[in-house]
């Protein structure tokens, strides 16, 4: 089975590992994006042990998914704009597909050809 890109970045040498929390934190960052919060108060609002936050977040900076500012952490806005396209595209799909699958023949009768495109520039 497939895995998306972001597992597959998560996967270190020794195999993969589970940050099950990272993303827990991080959906608590988004739900709250508004706000900072400590690693104190997010090991407290999320029942973890706040020696475990700082790695947690580290690793979420990493991914460029929050940002720090003095004892503050937050979600990033690339990050809410990542999720906010990725819903809007499956929900556009959804919507269009209506639960079938994509029929790729009648896609290709409305398509823009690469050709087509790309013609004018040459002459």
């Amino acid at each position: 089975m497939p895995i998306t890109k972001d597992r597959f970045d998560r996967i270190s040498e020794e195999g993969a590992h589970s940050d099950d929390d990272a993303d827990r934190v991080l959906d608590f960052l988004i739900q709250n994006e508004d706000k900072a919060y400590t690693k104190s108060e997010l090991a407290e609002k999320m029942d973890l042990d706040r020696e475990r936050v700082g790695p947690l977040l580290d690793r979420l900076k990493e991914r460029g998914s929050v940002k720090h500012r003095s004892d503050y952490w937050r979600v990033t806005d690339h990050e809410l704009a990542v999720r906010a396209g990725t819903a809007l595209t499956a929900e556009t799909a959804r919507q269009h597909d209506g639960g079938e699958s994509f029929d790729v023949e009648k896609w290709a009768e409305y398509a823009v050809d690469e050709v087509d495109l790309n013609r004018g520039e040459n002459e």
